[in-house]
């Protein structure tokens, strides 16, 4: 995800042991962040964590960082498992959590779209078995046959690009979803707002552009120089490895467990406002966790603009941070638009669209205006 403005999206994830090729990663010091949240510890972290939501210039249901994956052979060697993440927008962040096996997420975003995409895509990881059954349900289509375990994200999405939805389909799904968000299992209290984003979020991108979905800015359609969804799905990380969160079953099954445990929750908030960010640092504090990773995209660039950098730099000054917390941004091109603090050198390599990844340190960068 990328262009989104003061929004930040965070996650927490609990897991047992990497291994990045044959180096194992270290592991963070034993916190008391949950094993599992129940349903309504999980809507009130949600619901108070959240400040008014506001508005940007796309919906941003899907990213256009084609570059995502460059990075994360250096963030997995970087940070520590079994830390907080934090990330802001939609799908980006189930690779990188897929990745780095967090105890737990927050996802906090300005958008309330964007908290209403999370309730979707949390209902349909936790009602599928499997990759093939999620997109399924994520694009309203008929399982084609022949798709395994092992099946390549290739052929996963050219299997559905060739089914057709279907609006009896789609209805059926919506209804499943609402149902079970609402009442069996989780009996969250939506109001109709959210239930009407969700049916507008599920049905004018998923349902209506299956694998072909790709950012957009309002009213104006997709802009060819951004990847699709199959496109980000099928991604590689510049050594030939894919490891978005539909490559491999392990990596859909890490998400799938921590959306079943209620450990990744989204909030709407501004990455330069004076509550959600500031209620995560007191959440993590509390709990004796590290915040091991922090997915910006190029929030920053906005935050600079509106005068919003200082508040931010103290928001993240106020998390528990160690050595090896790192930032995740991006960037148009490969120079630094408006770069905050000690910015390092973006990942070079392939992949489509305009936008370029980097990772910072987080404890450095952010020292001077701890306050």
């Amino acid at each position: 995800m990328t262009v989104k403005r003061h929004a930040t999206l965070g996650a927490v994830v609990l897991v047992g042991l990497l291994v990045a090729g044959s180096i194992a990663r270290p592991v963070a010091s034993r916190s008391a962040l949950p094993e599992k949240l129940s349903d309504a510890e999980w809507w009130t972290l949600s619901e108070q964590f959240s400040e008014p939501g506001g508005t940007f210039h796309s919906d941003n249901l899907v990213s256009n960082e084609g570059r995502f994956q460059l990075v994360i052979p250096d963030l997995v060697r970087r940070v520590k498992q079994g830390g907080l993440y934090l990330g802001v927008g939609p799908e980006q962040n189930f690779t990188y959590i897929a990745n780095l096996h967090p105890r737990m997420a927050f996802i906090v975003d300005i958008r309330r779209g964007n908290l209403q995409e999370h309730l979707l895509y949390k209902a349909l990881f936790e009602m599928s078995a499997d990759r093939a059954d999620f997109l399924s349900r994520l694009f309203s289509r008929a399982r084609p046959a022949g798709l395994s375990a092992t099946s390549t994200p290739q052929q996963l999405f050219a299997a559905y690009d060739a089914v057709p939805p279907t609006p009896a389909r789609y209805a059926a799904n919506l209804a499943a979803v609402i149902a079970w968000l609402t009442k069996t299992p989780h009996h969250f209290a939506l109001d109709q707002a959210d239930r009407d984003g969700i049916d507008f979020i599920y049905k004018t991108g998923f349902f209506a552009d299956g694998p072909e979905l790709g950012y957009q800015l309002t009213g104006q359609g997709r802009n060819s120089i951004h990847p699709t969804y199959a496109e980000l799905m099928a991604a590689e990380d510049g050594a030939g490895r894919q490891r978005s969160y539909l490559a491999t079953e392990d990596n859909f099954r890490v998400v799938k467990a921590l959306e079943t445990a209620n450990l990744i929750v989204p909030a709407v908030g501004d990455f330069g406002g004076t509550k959600a960010l500031r209620s995560v640092a007191r959440y993590a504090h509390d709990k004796g966790a590290v915040v091991s990773a922090f997915y910006l995209s190029n929030v920053e660039m906005y935050l600079r603009q509106d005068g919003k950098m200082d508040a931010f730099c103290a928001n993240v000054a106020a998390m528990p941070l160690d050595a090896s917390s790192t930032f995740i941004r991006s960037a148009a091109g490969r120079g630094l638009m408006n770069a905050p603090f000690n910015q390092r050198g973006f990942a070079q390599g392939g992949g489509r669209g305009m936008f370029w990844l980097a990772l910072g340190e987080m404890q450095a960068e952010t020292t001077a205006c701890a306050h």
